[in-house]
């Protein structure tokens, strides 16, 4: 049996069914011509690369078009598809898109609108989302005299090649499998954003603001205020090295090295220097100098450098023992004169209730710093009992971990959304 047209992935009960058939858009497809003649239907609706069809209304809170204006938009019923010749990066010949939101609309003629039949309608939905169509407007369309939009006529569009299960049931069930795949991803996506917004809160609620001494939210057992300190009084300086990138590398070395960047973009209010991918000095020679500035557990390094106001923020060290560990570029390196709960000072330095004081103290336009004698004056408000401290810092640490961990959930089945995508359709990239 040719298999020529057929995908690499299908369910057990259609593996030795006969290949795929191959049909043209316009062959399961009409062109919806319809006009909103007399403005019949005044709700607008947009295709959005992201979001799919959605509505102006709702998406804007108004209407972008001009509800006098609509007569020559086409009536978009429940289940047409539309397609935008917007080009983007995530979509590099304009998005197909099918209209969910059942109800009728009205969308731009610069739009094409197209209702299927004979095809299952989730099956071609997922089809769209796969780059198998993408072959054939590369070579049939053109971005023409816009940049920003792809050109390909009406009558080419129809030309479309659709691989498809000769069994609806087959379709049916591709359709089914990967829309139960998206509303897992959802959920683990909304769970994910929730414990953010959750841990936002937290660090609101559990840091007193400046010149208060009770945070909102607060373990049982503890009533004291929280001591107001200068920073001065809370850290001594480190000397922190000027070394760029290109003199750091992941390979090899003896010294390895905090750079500005990864605190600002990579790392969380504290890393385990011990399971952290940091970068090596590439020549000791010029680490050497800085060997009475090694870092230890519950140094902190802050970001003096960023192109917004996230310069200030921070990482706590932990897990720092038998290494060598410098803070580099474009970093303040401060060590507490006293010992604190572990991981206390950094969420509580990249708290609001703290970040808020460096705001007015931050200084450029397209590149914004922050000087080590600004930070000297600003206030810390902190927990006398140091029990009260380490309850926090394992507070937001627990947190942390669960968010990482519907991350890296969230990741793989967005990893696997991709291969199944890859698998179970036919065509080319």
């Amino acid at each position: 049996m040719n298999r020529k047209n057929t995908p690499k992935l299908r369910f057990k009960e259609f593996e030795k069914a006969d290949p795929w058939e191959q049909r043209k858009l316009g062959e399961i497809s009409n062109k919806v011509t319809k006009k909103n003649q007399d403005a019949v239907v005044d709700e607008v609706f947009t295709n959005s690369a992201e979001f799919g069809i959605i509505s102006q209304r709702d998406f804007f809170e108004k209407d972008i078009a001009n509800a006098e204006n609509i007569d020559g938009y086409y009536v978009v019923e429940p289940d047409d598809f539309v397609y935008n010749p917007r080009i983007s990066a995530t979509a590099p010949f304009g998005p197909i898109k099918r209209n969910k939101l059942e109800r009728t609309g009205a969308m731009s003629p610069l739009y094409y609108v197209f209702r299927p039949y004979d095809i299952d309608l989730s099956y071609l939905e997922w089809y769209f989302q796969t780059t198998c169509w993408h072959s054939f407007m590369r070579f049939n369309g053109n971005s023409g005299a816009r940049s920003d939009r792809f050109a390909i006529t009406d009558k080419i569009f129809n030309e479309m090649p659709i691989s498809m299960p000769q069994d609806i049931v087959e379709q049916k069930l591709i359709g089914t499998f990967l829309t139960k795949l998206e509303s897992l991803i959802t959920l683990h996506q909304r769970k994910y954003e929730k414990l953010k917004k959750v841990k936002n809160a937290y660090l609101d609620e559990m840091f007193p603001k400046n010149g208060e001494r009770f945070p909102k939210r607060r373990f049982p057992g503890f009533t004291d205020p929280w001591e107001q300190r200068k920073f001065v009084s809370v850290f001594d300086g480190l000397q922190n090295n000027t070394l760029s990138r290109a003199e750091l590398n992941y390979e090899s070395g003896t010294i390895k090295n905090v750079h500005y960047g990864d605190v600002l973009i990579k790392f969380g209010d504290y890393i385990d220097a011990s399971q952290t991918e940091l970068p090596y000095i590439s020549d000791d020679a010029k680490a050497d100098k800085f060997k009475n500035s090694f870092l230890q557990d519950g140094d902190i390094i802050i970001a003096d450098t960023a192109e917004d106001d996230t310069v200030g923020k921070c990482t706590e060290i932990r897990g720092s023992e038998g290494m060598k560990l410098l803070s580099g570029l474009h970093t303040i390196a401060c060590r507490p004169k006293e010992k604190y709960g572990p991981m206390f000072l950094g969420y509580y330095i990249n708290s609001p209730a703290y970040h808020n004081q460096l705001k007015p103290l931050m200084q450029g336009i397209k590149v914004t710093s922050i000087s080590k004698s600004a930070l000297q004056d600003t206030d810390m408000i902190i927990p006398k009992s140091i029990d009260e401290q380490i309850k926090i810092g394992e507070y937001f640490s627990n947190l942390d971990n669960l968010i990482t961990l519907h991350q890296r959930e969230l990741d793989k089945l967005k990893k696997l959304k991709a291969a199944y995508l890859d698998a179970m359709f036919v065509g080319g990239k």
